[in-house]
């Protein structure tokens, strides 16, 4: 029974060890809320976005700025990063933990790939004079890639955090829920991008 089960217990069968206590359960249940949350914050920052996306002030239009090769390929490596998250909590539910981590270590460097050329693009935008404050239109651009990126790098730093707890204390009921959830959060700031790949990226260069 779950209820049975300590927090601190290594798991000794294959499962979903995410929901193997009630702990488990309720983190799951609260992590989707929370969630739900980010979604409305997301939802707003696009809403922003495309009402202001033609407002330049005479600077750089997003047919100019956007270069869909660069973005392209910054989309590549965050989309494989999710498979390998995938390929990492099948690992844990097989309590495989070294391939565990080395998915999750695999994850971490896609993911920070994908920032290296988030920031060589944004590098590249300001060299354009497509800042922050030059327009609405840069203003929530950069308010929603940003905060975009900003949860990629919160997601990197949680799975490092956890791939060194899970290192120093073993792969345990308690952790097992963690691990998904990071996994889980990983997901969502992909399918995200995907969204900002599309509305803000192929519609911008389209016109």
């Amino acid at each position: 029974m779950a209820s049975h089960i300590h927090p601190t217990d290594r798991p000794t069968k294959p499962g979903h060890l995410e929901k193997a206590t009630l702990e488990g359960k309720n983190k799951v249940m609260g992590f989707w809320l929370f969630l739900g949350a980010e979604t409305v914050l997301f939802a707003c920052l696009f809403g922003t976005y495309l009402a202001l996306r033609n407002s330049t002030m005479g600077g750089p239009t997003t047919q100019e700025l956007y270069d869909l090769k660069l973005v392209g390929l910054a989309t590549f490596f965050l989309l494989t990063s999710s498979l390998t998250s995938v390929l990492a909590m099948n690992a844990m539910n097989r309590l495989n933990v070294r391939a565990m981590q080395f998915w999750l270590g695999v994850t971490v460097l896609l993911g920070l790939a994908f920032l290296i050329l988030e920031i060589y693009e944004f590098v590249h935008y300001v060299h354009e004079g497509h800042t922050f404050t030059s327009s609405a239109f840069g203003s929530s651009f950069y308010a929603l890639v940003g905060t975009h990126g900003a949860h990629v790098t919160f997601g990197i730093c949680w799975i490092i955090g956890l791939m060194i707890q899970t290192a120093r204390r073993g792969l345990t009921y308690e952790m097992a829920p963690k691990l998904f959830l990071s996994s889980l959060y990983w997901h969502f700031i992909d399918v995200v991008w995907v969204f900002i790949f599309t509305l803000v990226y192929l519609l911008g260069k389209v016109g």
